[in-house]
């Protein structure tokens, strides 16, 4: 996926000179994940600035240069380490357009990868998936992509827009290869999507758990059972008209998230999908999540902490039994 959101940021770069990166290592170092891969060498220092280790500071300067009239793109390390920043995340980037009254915007990105790694070993305090921290939060727009045609989309129009925008990338995708598309498009950051269509269940997910959907798809129709899978892309605003829609349909829905269960996304979208489908569902909505536990180290334990393809496809059934 790293290669579609550099071309995303080398693109809105040459388009507006206003676009500039900043964060550790992201600049000769070509960054810890290769996101700004030649972004320095064609930009220059002025444009893509490598940072101190300290997340408080450059997100507060990611911030103001906003409200200087900038579109500054911040990239953390891991969004975990955004916890060392909060303060200038709920107070100052979420609120100063609130709390100026209209007269002054933040129009940043804020991007970084969430959630266990491709591979295993990132350990309790690298591999969270926060997510539910940032949608709680009024002001902020939140979206996280499932694919490479989405993010470089996503990115692109999370940039142009003059609202904050926390861009949480899937770190089980951050090593995804594909073709990325190098036409000029955007994708929306406010909508979500139909990835698979089906009759039989509605499989609901988000960033790395969508590609867990569409896998439990695959392997539903094998026997003989039709999913249809929603993307939801974007938790703040949260748009349930493609899921709402998809279970008038089917009448019954899972949802998916490696976030822990308890007070998580995916209590959000139950809670909705219960309310406002009401009448549409035929057995209640089930949810297949992370394990309530830090992220252990060992390989084999960290697998069985984060939710998987069995289970998602064991829940389908269940809402079919």
């Amino acid at each position: 996926m790293h290669e579609a959101l550099n071309m995303a940021l080398r693109e809105e770069m040459a388009r507006d000179e206003r676009v500039v990166v900043l964060g550790e290592e992201v600049a000769q170092y070509n960054g810890v994940h290769y996101v700004t891969r030649g972004l320095f060498d064609e930009f220059g220092g002025d444009r893509v600035i490598d940072t101190p280790i300290s997340e408080e500071s450059f997100v507060g300067m990611g911030v103001g240069m906003a409200t200087m009239g900038q579109r500054p793109v911040v990239e953390l390390m891991r969004i975990d380490f955004g916890l060392r920043a909060m303060d200038q995340i709920y107070n100052h980037m979420a609120k100063i357009r609130y709390m100026s009254g209209g007269r002054l915007s933040v129009p940043m990105v804020l991007r970084g990868p969430e959630g266990p790694g491709p591979n295993s070993g990132l350990t309790a305090q690298h591999g969270q998936q926060l997510t539910v921290l940032f949608a709680h939060c009024p002001g902020l727009r939140v979206v996280s992509p499932s694919n490479q045609y989405d993010a470089k989309g996503m990115l692109k129009s999370a940039i142009r827009s003059d609202d904050p925008v926390v861009f949480l990338e899937p770190g089980p995708l951050n090593n995804k290869q594909g073709d990325v598309d190098d036409s000029e498009y955007l994708v929306p950051i406010d909508k979500a999507d139909i990835k698979r269509p089906g009759d039989d269940v509605t499989l609901v997910g988000y960033g790395a758990s969508t590609a867990l959907c569409l896998e439990a798809a695959r392997e539903l129709e094998r026997d003989g059972i039709s999913a249809e899978v929603v993307d939801m892309r974007c938790l703040r605003p949260i748009d349930m008209g493609p899921a709402l829609a998809s279970l008038k349909k089917t009448n019954r829905a899972v949802v998916a998230d490696y976030a822990w269960q308890s007070y998580g996304p995916s209590a959000e979208i139950v809670t909705r999908l219960s309310t406002d489908g009401f009448w549409d569902l035929e057995t209640p909505v089930r949810r297949v999540c992370g394990k309530e536990t830090p992220l252990p180290y060992a390989a084999n334990l960290e697998e069985l902490s984060k939710p998987n393809v069995d289970e998602i496809i064991a829940a389908a059934k269940a809402t079919l039994s």
